[in-house]
This record gives C-alpha cells, structure tokens and sequence, in this order.
C-alpha cells in the first residue's frame, strides 16, 4: 500500500521553504559569499536595516476566540488593478542570483496575481519582462540630462508598462562597518580566474549558470542608448547617477508631467520619509508615495519604514495611494503596514532570497509565505477582508510612530 502525500514526513528537505528566514539560509549555502553579501547589503553601522525588522516585532496583534469568518478576502485594486494580495514586487537592480533574473521574478508576480516593479539597473531588458507579466512598473532613478530620461521612459511606454516609479532617495553613503562585497565591473576571463576559490565552493549556484551557457551579467540594458549600441556596465550606470546633479521638486514635477504625455499611467514617488515631503509629493502631481528608507541601503539612523508610515498615510492618504517598504518578512508584516494607512507593500530582499533559493518558483513560495500569513491574520482577528484593518487593529507602544 502507498503512503498518501500528507503521511510523508513533513521535515523532509524539499524545495519549498516554510518561511522567509528559512529562504534566506537557503540563498546564503546556494550562494557565493560576494553576491550574497550584495543582497544584505545595509550601510554604514546596519542601524536602519536592522530597525526596518525590529519595528515589526514591536507592534502587537490582539486575536478574538471566537466569531471568526470562514471567508476572508486578501485581493485590493493598486494603482488601478486588482491584485491578489497587497505585496507588489520592489525593483532591484542586476539580479544576478539566478540565471533567469527578472523575468523568473515577472513570471512568478503574474502567476501569483500582483505587480512587477523592475529596475532600470535590471540585468534583463524591458520588454522581456512586460512580456512574462504585462503588469509591469517601471523604476528610474535620476540619471542623465533630461532628454535621456524621455528617451528611457518612451522605450518602457512602448514596451507596455503600466505605471513609473521615480527613486530619488538616494544619498550614497557606504562605509559598511562590515565590510562591503566585492561586486566585479564585469564578468571576464581574468575575473572568474580570481573569484574562483568563493564560487567554486557553491557549485549548485555554478552549474545553474553553467548549464545555460550564460555567465551572470552585471549590464544594465534598460540604460543602452537608444538604437543601438552596448549597454553599459551597472558601474557605468552607478557612475551617471553619482555625477547626475540631484532633482529639485520642480524636477519631480517635470518627470510627473512628462509621464503623464508619454504614458499617461500611475507615476510613483519612492523614498518618502517625511510628511511635509509627502504633501510637496502630492503638490507634483504624483499618484501615489512609497514610504521608504531604500532598505536600509541609505542613509543610515533613518527610523524603520514602518515607524514613519501611519504619520504620512494621515497626512495625504486621502489624496494619494500610500505604498510602504522596508522589512516585510512575514505576512502579519503586511497586516501591520496595512492597518497603519499602506494601500499595499513592496519586497526586495525576501523575493531576491526566494529567487536565489528556487527560481521562479521559490518567488512564488514567498509570495503563498506571505499571503498565508496575512490570512491567518486576518482569521485571528477576526476580520473578513484586509479593508477592515485600521490603526485599532493593532497594540502600538507609546512612541512608536515618528514624524
């Protein structure tokens, strides 16, 4: 007689994970030491990073006995679509983890019924990836002159993308007190030969790359100028935005309006850590906000996202969808941004894990981590649908919030 699946021993190693933390040791034994301390990442003394994390542990959930719905409804319209869950994909730059990069994380974002943010520091072109999930945002940085950055929101328009994300928070600090890894400017001959002894040792991550005849690449063809001509290096690209002079909220008003008459879908100001900015966002022009603190990766001693979220969604929630990033481990994570004002979430570093540890279908395991957990939530407290979460919902101590 055979055992029926459910008898098997639920230990057993299997290539679905349970949780995010679970991913992520996944990704730190698959991975070489460099690339996936690029993924940690942080900077400076890892105050931000580590607080984006902690925050959550610090907000409390009180779950009823009895009463509970049997039916309860995770699915809410973003930026003008109806998604299945209020987790939305964070554009990161070269996803070099996985041979299939961006367009594994697409395919998984469209299987799982949510939207695709990409990079234009991706490692795979646009229009390969609106075509593995039509609902893809673009994300810019503010790079080059001005008639650059036409020419790159045109070329995302006519690959169809639904909607821009502008991520003007950066400030450029490093010092790692940890150290940072060492990410090559591109992947030759001379560079494999010296980096051999830290992949060698992970020959899973090897053998992924091997079998496709590929070497991971560290270009940014979203930058490639236009008709033709090589992309340049993500140093390269890194090296524009260093010297581009930093926007002026006039400049954010221009990009806001000039996405407008290309495109005329959502444009999303991503980095907002203030209320007085969040209300000059709304000023611009701008759709909708993504309180953020870069994950951690910017200017360090900025409190955690999550502390910075219900003072901004009071403020102008009522005129601009309020999005949030920054240390969604779990899916109580989402219920907790949730009732403090997010329309919805972003992840980086818990699909980058996933992605790592599994391909396209480790991103969809962290997207059912997520939405498991959000509905338990939802269960225990005894609500039917993520609409009904408010600040009430939640145990917030005193000093929680900072504005």
């Amino acid at each position: 007689m055979t055992r029926p699946s459910w008898a098997e021993n639920p230990w057993k190693q299997n290539p679905w994970f349970e949780s995010i933390a679970v991913a992520q040791r996944r990704a730190q034994r698959r991975l070489p030491a460099p690339v996936y301390g690029a993924l940690v990442a942080g900077s400076e003394r890892g105050q931000t990073i580590e607080d984006n994390q902690a925050a959550f542990a610090e907000l409390g959930l009180l779950p009823h006995v009895a009463g509970h719905h049997a039916d309860r409804s995770t699915s809410r319209t973003v930026l003008g679509h109806e998604v299945s869950l209020p987790v939305l994909i964070s554009p990161t730059g070269v996803q070099a983890v996985h041979p299939d990069g961006e367009v594994a994380v697409a395919r998984a974002a469209g299987a799982r019924g949510t939207l695709m943010g990409l990079s234009n520091f991706a490692s795979k072109p646009v229009e390969d990836v609106v075509e593995a999930c039509p609902r893809t945002l673009f994300q810019m940085y503010w790079t080059g002159d001005r008639d650059v950055m036409v020419q790159r929101m045109t070329r995302a328009h006519r690959a169809g993308v639904v909607g821009l994300i502008a991520t003007l928070d950066w400030s450029f600090s490093m010092g790692r007190d940890w150290g940072s890894p060492e990410i090559p400017e591109r992947v030759d001959l001379k560079t494999m030969v010296r980096m051999a002894p830290k992949v060698v040792t992970k020959p899973r991550w090897l053998y992924q790359f091997g079998r496709t005849g590929q070497v991971p690449d560290l270009t940014a063809p979203n930058l490639a100028p236009p008709g033709g001509g090589p992309a340049p290096t993500f140093f390269g690209a890194y090296y524009e935005w260093m010297t581009t002079p930093p926007p002026s909220w006039d400049d954010v008003a221009w990009m806001r309006e000039t996405w407008g008459q290309i495109s005329g879908t959502p444009f999303v100001l991503k980095g907002v850590g203030r209320a007085d900015d969040a209300r000059r966002a709304v000023d611009a022009g701008v759709d909708a906000i993504s309180v953020s603190n870069h994950g951690g990766n910017n200017l360090d001693g900025t409190p955690a996202a999550i502390r910075l979220l219900h003072p901004i969604a009071t403020a102008v929630g009522d005129q601009v969808e309020v999005l949030m990033d920054g240390g969604v481990r779990r899916g109580s994570d989402v219920v907790k941004a949730l009732a403090l004002g997010a329309r919805a979430v972003l992840i980086g570093r818990a699909y980058l894990w996933g992605l790592a540890a599994n391909g396209q279908a480790g991103v969809e395991n962290v997207l059912d981590v997520l939405r498991g957990g959000l509905d338990s939530a939802l269960l225990g407290l005894g609500l039917s649908s993520i609409d009904e979460l408010t600040p009430d919902t939640l145990l917030v101590p005193e000093g929680f919030h900072r504005s």
